[in-house]
């Protein structure tokens, strides 16, 4: 075991009003220039996703001769690619500045938006979207790892919240854009509504990417930044007290992938949003849109099958908000939102069943928009559970906490793959009865894993506020040797 004279204490002097004034001016800057480009970013990367639903609501399917569950294949490409694309994305961040890949990235997607405006099949969308799917993969962990770089535990819900939000933002808004474009631009230059719709939907990227190629902060450690000072440098690398950087040659080391396999975060944090994941089902798969689409009683405009979905992001926007803002107040308890997401989930599946048994009473049609604007509600597991592992992973080094976070996102969208298609395939709407099962147990699943998880968790958080970071950390864990301060070597379990 480690012994205690090689640990670095976390314990920071009480600040002075001149500090407290000065970390309050840092805070404001990151804010600022951190989370302007993230949410923007964010809001385009949800907004081109829920914009192929908007597109075959709106045309597309017609036009391209959809059949069966091809828009669920044309998702589970999308899938593909990003979930191959989580943790490369994240171990690039150890190897080249955000500000150069985040930028990139964005550039290739804004390019293949556009050039979805072409196609004349849905084979060539399904290309498409996988390559896509690996652009956009850099997008939701890497600025979760951003973040938990830059803000502190009481400071880091908020912040991932607004983030989320930002994305649910590019949901609802999507709705609405294309209502916008099909009434003014079906048409004109022989092109449909909905291929107007990619078009405009990749030029607006392209701002947004120069933006973070000119002012984004890269990390703490490795900012170059003109408007943050050398005393606003040394304040957000000395606020957090987080372990330094590994070596880059020790990255693909071995030692270290078994110190990421062998650890509880991994395999608690994966399986936690593996099964939080799925319970965005509801949302994720536009499934309001599709029951509309195939409504048993009722015929919808354009205009309504865009814009009446729009009310789920909206109440995942409050949502999120709000619990990220809550566990922020009650000091980091992140694990509350999976017994409210647990309860949600079981109820709305409830309501849309007991719906179906009576599908021609008008009042199953009101059960069932009422039942996914609640299940809206959701959302917020995002922000929240990502802030949980950034918690929990803070004194671990940075590149451990990037790979974790990617597998989570990777465990999700690998599961998710498969899941739309056997549980809330287009073919199954309006019902998806199916799906409303798979719902119900796993909102059961993810109550009794969050209660587990919140043991280990607590205990890695009360450690770490003790004893300090580890600046050796997945060395220590893979039993590699270390010297302790007076320059002895000595080994590590």
């Amino acid at each position: 075991m480690r012994s205690r004279s090689s640990s670095i204490s976390t314990r920071q002097p009480s600040l002075s009003g001149k500090e407290r004034k000065q970390e309050r001016a840092l805070v404001v800057k990151i804010d600022f220039f951190i989370l302007t480009f993230c949410c923007l970013s964010y809001f385009l990367n949800y907004l081109d996703r829920t914009n192929l639903a908007n597109a075959y609501v709106s045309g597309m399917k017609e036009d391209l001769g959809f059949v069966g569950d091809q828009l669920n294949q044309i998702n589970t490409c999308f899938t593909i690619g990003y979930v191959i694309g989580q943790i490369p994305s994240n171990l690039s961040l150890h190897y080249v500045k955000p500000r150069f890949f985040f930028p990139a990235m964005m550039l290739i997607w804004a390019a293949l938006t556009m050039a979805t405006a072409g196609v004349h099949s849905p084979q060539a969308i399904m290309a498409i979207r996988f390559l896509q799917g690996i652009a956009e993969s850099s997008t939701f962990v890497g600025t979760h790892y951003i973040l938990g770089s830059w803000y502190t535990e009481r400071e880091l819900g908020k912040r991932s919240g607004i983030f989320t939000a930002s994305g649910l933002a590019g949901t609802m808004i999507g709705g609405f854009i294309q209502s916008g474009i099909h009434t003014s631009l079906d048409g004109r230059s022989g092109l449909s509504g909905w291929r107007w719709l990619f078009i405009v939907d990749g030029i607006i990227t392209l701002p947004v990417a120069m933006y973070g190629f000119l002012l984004f902060p890269d990390t703490p450690a490795t900012t170059t930044a003109a408007y943050l000072t050398e005393s606003d440098r040394a304040l957000a690398v000395s606020r957090l007290n987080v372990s330094k950087p590994r070596s880059k040659s020790k990255v693909f080391s071995w030692a270290f992938v078994k110190s990421v396999l062998a650890s509880w975060e991994w395999w608690g944090f994966v399986g936690l949003w593996i099964i939080a994941g799925e319970t965005e089902s509801f949302s994720s798969n536009s499934l309001l849109s599709l029951y509309m689409k195939s409504s048993p009683t009722t015929k919808y405009t354009v205009t309504q099958l865009n814009n009446y979905p729009t009310g789920v992001p909206a109440v995942g926007i409050v949502s999120t908000l709000f619990w990220a803002s809550l566990t922020d107040y009650f000091g980091g308890k992140r694990y509350l939102v999976g017994y409210f997401i647990s309860i949600t989930g079981v109820a709305t599946s409830a309501m849309i069943l007991a719906a179906a048994n009576d599908p021609t009473n008008a009042r199953s049609t009101t059960i069932v928009f009422a039942a996914y604007y609640w299940a809206g509600t959701v959302y917020a597991c995002q922000a929240t559970f990502f802030a949980w592992a950034n918690d929990a992973m803070r004194y671990r080094e940075p590149v451990f906490r990037g790979v974790v976070l990617a597998g989570m996102n990777l465990g999700s969208g690998a599961f998710n793959a498969w899941w739309s298609i056997v549980f809330y395939g287009a073919s199954m709407a309006p019902w998806f009865t199916r799906g409303m099962y798979a719902m119900i147990a796993t909102s059961i699943a993810l109550a009794i894993w969050t209660a587990g998880l919140s043991f280990p968790s607590a205990r890695a958080e009360l450690r770490a506020a003790t004893d300090g970071p580890l600046e050796a950390d997945a060395d220590r864990l893979s039993g590699e040797r270390i010297k302790d301060d007076g320059g002895k070597i000595q080994d590590t379990v």
